[in-house]
């Protein structure tokens, strides 16, 4: 196939974009570059891969970018409730606004395939975290980034019947790992490098719950989606992760210990938390046969591994972070 990759130099898109080229399809990546183009070098040189630089909110450069393909993951957004709410205006027009009009240019040129990179925050504060949420549980949205992944996930899923455009939404978990565009301001991925550099790590609310997923999981499941029969995915809503994969804060600590047993924590202990929710993901697994195939502890092991490598050299810098 031929497929277009909104935000394919961000976290998840740098590793995307060679599984895909790895299964034989054409990429083009559509990416203004806001965290820079280097996680794009691995794949520069592969005749199956276009780069072209733009903003998913310049009609322009969308609808050029549609042109002639098969299928669009759409993953450009501005990525976690801090950075939305920083610049709310801009977070509504990118994450909202955008990839409504990504969807109307996918209709106007043909494409068939479309894969929407939604978040499992989208369940929110669940009235029983003790309960697993899955596809069909209320939706609660506490945060302006959730909020927007909830709109596009209800226009796409309300359009007439007779669509063209063959709509399926991913809800991922908090994603960890290792990509070519690195991020530290994740969880599991914060968590171990304050733990091994700083020897400190201050936790809020070590009791509530959250759903985490690998990196390249999640690109798996994307390329799983867009390569399975149309009516097995078509107007869907897949939750990305695996069930055994819902780990509580303090859960988190205790895995990352053995790697930084000298790391003092301190716990301060919240009754509340705007996100609070575990997530099952046996719909995916049933119907598409997904299987993660990385831990959370396979996670923390390759974080640890590359701080101790000296790899990077400042982990602070704000091309690491949202």
């Amino acid at each position: 196939m031929k497929i277009l990759v909104t935000g394919g130099a961000g976290y998840i898109g740098s590793v995307l974009s060679p599984l895909l080229l790895d299964a034989g399809h054409r990429v083009r990546v559509l990416d203004v570059l806001l965290h820079g183009g280097l996680p794009l070098l691995g794949v520069w040189a592969n005749p199956d891969f276009e780069f072209r630089r733009g903003d998913v909110r310049d009609h322009d450069s969308v609808h050029e970018a549609v042109r002639g393909m098969d299928a669009v993951v759409h993953l450009a957004a501005i990525v976690g409730d801090p950075a939305c709410a920083r610049t709310p205006d801009v977070a509504r027009a990118v994450n909202r606004d955008a990839s409504l009009a990504v969807m109307d240019a996918c209709r106007k040129a043909g494409v068939k395939r479309f894969v929407f990179a939604s978040t499992c925050s989208n369940y929110g504060k669940m009235a029983d975290p003790s309960q697993l949420a899955d596809e069909c549980s209320e939706l609660r949205p506490v945060s302006l980034y959730a909020e927007t992944k909830v709109a596009v996930e209800q226009a796409a899923l309300g359009a007439p019947a007779d669509d063209p455009l063959s709509a399926t939404m991913l809800r991922f978990a908090t994603v960890f790992g290792v990509s070519p565009r690195m991020r530290f301001d994740l969880t599991v991925n914060e968590f171990t490098v304050d733990m091994l550099r700083k020897e400190k790590l201050v936790v809020f609310g070590e009791q509530f719950w959250r759903p985490y997923v690998h990196v390249y999981d999640a690109a798996r499941a994307v390329r799983m989606v867009l390569e399975a029969p149309e009516a097995q995915v078509r107007r869907q809503v897949f939750n990305v992760g695996s069930t055994s994969q819902n780990y509580q804060k303090q859960q988190l600590v205790d895995l990352i210990r053995p790697f930084a047993p000298n790391a003092v924590v301190e716990y301060v202990h919240k009754q509340e938390d705007p996100r609070d929710y575990r997530v099952s993901f046996a719909k995916i697994h049933d119907t598409l046969h997904y299987d993660t195939t990385h831990s959370v502890s396979d996670g923390i092991r390759e974080v640890a591994e590359l701080v101790g490598a000296g790899v990077v050299e400042d982990f602070d810098a704000p091309r690491y972070r949202n």
